[in-house]
């Protein structure tokens, strides 16, 4: 019979959250703070937001076998395809070392078509990882990054301390569904994780699908979080959600970076532009469910809008790209801090020949990969915005 010791999962242990909420069963990640949900208590954001993208338990023990107990929350789309079963990553000193999903859980359905959902209670499980080397070691378990997840007890067969502070840059990082890491295969295989694990950095990922909205509250949230480096990938939320016109957008933009500025005065800070997205490159949103497809069992976007409403100030992605790089060249001159990538560096028109867009609007994994890879090459590497030392 296994000698459990548990270990209480809190802050010393738990990283990338910016809160963690006291539940009936535990704690529950929050990439948001309480503050800035109150601001806006949207159902949708406040779902992404307690999707645990990039938050992961750091810590050190000689275990041999871990558990951990877990309610999760998953999100069924009524009329979709299915989804699988979240994964939970094991990394013991920085290698990967194991995998497991939970089938347990409660099930919010959503109805695409009418917005209403229905939420179905269901029972903990437990995560279990056996078999490890007996010698001290760093882990880490990455959490599902589209699975809400309540955290209950996590469990070894020896005890375990909270991971030490390597001295490793902290990476704060905003952007829409595709830096989420909605469409990506696990984890630790989001784009941001990946070029955080070249870049040898600690991240915190803000990427929240649908809502890279240049909101003042998320202006805020980075402007008051310890970073060393910071990063905002802004666009295709603005044009496939049809939020804002050209008028207001470039006013933003400069408001959302005074903001981070405040706080960050002279931290490294790039602004990318969306990576290509056919659909909506000269064509604005609002951006839609293909019926046609879903009818099909596909899931598929199209674009609603007119290219010819761009004469009215409609936003398209070459509209958002013109724009930032303009923005970014004029502060720059007084910020030298302050740098620019073009998303299509990352992902542009001959990375969509090899590597389509399966719902024409995310990268599926193989497309996070080279995201990710491109990212780190271009930020972390010699020359590059976040490379140790400085451009």
């Amino acid at each position: 019979m296994t000698d459990w010791i548990t270990t209480p999962i809190d802050a010393r242990i738990v990283r990338g959250a910016l809160d963690l909420e006291r539940t009936a069963h535990g704690v529950l990640p929050h990439r948001l703070p309480a503050w800035a949900r109150k601001q806006f208590p949207d159902a949708y954001l406040h779902m992404v937001e307690a999707q645990p993208s990039g938050v992961r338990l750091a810590f050190r023990t000689r275990a041999t076998a871990v558990e951990l107990d877990v309610l999760a929350r998953k999100t069924v789309y009524q009329g979709a395809p299915a989804q699988p079963d979240g994964v939970y990553e094991l990394l013991v000193d920085g290698r990967p070392s194991g995998r497991a999903s939970v089938s347990g859980g409660t099930v919010h359905t959503v109805d695409m078509a009418t917005g209403a959902t229905v939420t179905r209670p269901g029972p903990p499980d437990t995560v279990r990882f056996t078999e490890l080397s007996g010698g001290m070691k760093d882990v880490e378990i990455w959490l599902p990054q589209t699975e809400i997840t309540e955290l209950i007890a996590l469990r070894t067969d020896a005890p375990a301390e909270p991971a030490p502070d390597r001295g490793r840059r902290v990476w704060l990082h905003h952007g829409s569904s595709i830096s989420h890491g909605s469409t990506a295969g696990s984890p630790t295989t989001t784009w941001p994780a990946l070029a955080a694990a070249r870049g040898g950095v600690e991240l915190i990922n803000l990427g929240l699908s649908g809502n890279s909205l240049l909101d003042p509250f998320l202006a805020r949230t980075m402007r008051d979080t310890p970073a060393d480096l910071i990063s905002l990938k802004i666009g295709i939320n603005l044009v496939n959600a049809d939020l804002i016109r050209l008028r207001g957008f470039s006013p933003a933009v400069h408001g959302f970076l005074d903001t981070l500025r405040e706080g960050h005065p002279t931290t490294p800070l790039l602004v990318v532009s969306p990576i290509l997205c056919p659909m909506h490159e000269d064509t604005p949103g609002p951006g839609a469910f293909d019926s046609d497809a879903l009818s099909a069992g596909k899931l598929r976007f199209r674009a609603t809008g007119d290219p010819a409403e761009r004469a009215a100030g409609k936003l398209t992605l070459n509209v958002i790209r013109d724009e930032l790089s303009r923005i970014t060249a004029q502060r720059a001159a007084d910020d030298p801090h302050l740098h620019y990538l073009d998303g299509r560096s990352l992902y542009g028109e001959a990375d969509f020949r090899q590597l389509p867009l399966p719902d024409r609007l995310h990268p599926d994994a193989a497309g996070h990969r080279r995201i990710g890879e491109r990212f780190a090459d271009r930020a972390f590497g010699a020359g590059g915005p976040f490379a140790v030392g400085g451009a």
